[in-house]
């Protein structure tokens, strides 16, 4: 055997392990695409009926809320009415009441009075204070 022969021959060795060695990482990347394809399959077959779940929900939420937004605009309406009508019951019951209870106070103090004496007249003399107001009359202090 020559030197140019076994030169040949150790260049055609390398290149059966290198052709070797390149085969199976060649083999070992198509069994990890394959796994990953099956992946990335049983994602997608898993993730197509939960987003369109997720959607449906999120349209129903939609409907919810549109239901509670008119329901809170009913209530404001209703609140309004309710003050516009006590503010009208107030004003058309309230000045009559008042009066009525205002006119009985007086008819009741009145017949109260009507068997009692007279009081005496008052003299009243300059430079004095005057004596403190009697039950049931009014009184001239101020309350502070």
């Amino acid at each position: 055997m020559s030197g140019g022969e076994v030169a040949g021959l150790l260049v055609a060795v390398f290149w059966a392990i290198l052709v070797s060695f390149l085969a199976v990482v060649l083999v070992r990347l198509a069994q990890t695409l394959k796994a990953a394809t099956k992946l990335v399959t049983g994602v997608t077959e898993r993730a197509v009926p939960l987003l369109s779940e997720a959607s449906e929900t999120v349209r129903s939420a939609q409907s919810q809320l549109e239901r509670v937004d008119s329901i809170a605009s009913d209530v404001q309406e209703v609140t309004s009415n309710a003050n516009a009508l006590s503010t009208t019951v107030s004003t058309v019951f309230g000045g009559p009441l008042v009066k009525v209870a205002s006119f009985g106070y007086g008819v009741r103090r009145a017949l109260r009075r009507r068997g009692e004496p007279a009081p005496p007249p008052r003299n009243v003399v300059p430079g004095r204070t005057l004596p403190a107001a009697r039950k049931g009359g009014r009184s001239t202090r101020r309350k502070s």
